[in-house]
């Protein structure tokens, strides 16, 4: 058994869990909260490249608030809670297994100050978490899922674990609904200088638009499609939606919260 929080005491409780030296300073009871192995674990794998929020510092913001969100949540709910950064093929857990909410608020100081950089290889990274875990609860993946990176992998890798699966897709206004026209330089936010072969000199026209939001309409349709046809879960948010109309819309139509 581990500590992990205090509540006030409610009629029922059993007395024997009242904190005296909390009576003594506030003159209310409170009760200790413990934890034990059997204890959910979420765990969130935030991607950190370049695209989540060097161009875009808004897109960052709303992808550690979402995470963060998502976090208070479990704690709240007397879970544990880990914060996977994912920079390469790899992740990164700066707070490691965080339980109670003094733990994750300091955690989420921190998680202020992430700066995004670099791509990210997600699949890789979840593959290659030591703490994983197996049927011990839920792993939320939070990206634009933007990339040429296989994210099957990572779904059915979790899956073979046995744990429940949320991915998170945030994207802008701008990258639901580009309004660029003429010739224009579209530089990659990923890529490593000016000669990448990543960036392109085109010439934008409405059928190139048309084309861009039936494609990124599939791509949506085909993850909704394949987390379906694994038992996972998918939402698609724009970083001009309110978090809580995503935590308290999005995720009760999945019945991740209900």
């Amino acid at each position: 058994m581990e500590f992990a929080d205090y509540r006030e005491y409610m009629l029922g409780d059993d007395i024997r869990r009242i904190d005296w030296n909390l009576y003594s300073r506030f003159e209310k009871f409170f009760i200790k909260l413990f934890t034990d192995e059997r204890q959910m674990h979420t765990q969130i794998f935030l991607d950190c490249s370049a695209s989540m929020g060097k161009v875009s510092p808004e897109k960052g913001a709303y992808a550690v608030a979402v995470a963060a969100a998502l976090g208070f949540l479990s704690v709240h709910n007397m879970d544990k809670v880990s914060f996977e950064l994912t920079r390469g093929a790899r992740s990164e857990n700066p707070f490691g297994t965080v339980v109670g909410k003094q733990s994750f608020f300091r955690a989420i100081k921190s998680l202020e100050n992430i700066v995004f950089e670099g791509d990210a290889d997600i699949s890789s990274a979840v593959a290659a978490c030591p703490n994983t875990g197996t049927k011990d609860g839920i792993t939320v993946i939070i990206s634009d899922f933007l990339s040429d990176i296989d994210w099957r992998k990572a779904v059915d890798y979790l899956c073979y674990k046995r744990r429940q699966v949320l991915l998170v897709q945030v994207l802008t206004p701008e990258e639901a609904d580009p309004l660029y026209n003429g010739r224009v330089n579209l530089i990659d936010s990923e890529s490593g200088s000016l000669d990448d072969e990543r960036n392109m000199k085109m010439r934008i026209t409405n059928g190139m638009l048309a084309a861009y939001q039936e494609a990124l309409s599939d791509l949506i349709a085909d993850m909704n499609y394949y987390c379906t046809s694994r038992d996972a879960n998918f939402i698609s948010v724009r970083t001009n939606q309110p978090i809580e109309k995503v935590l308290f819309g999005e995720l009760f139509k999945t019945g991740i919260m209900a």
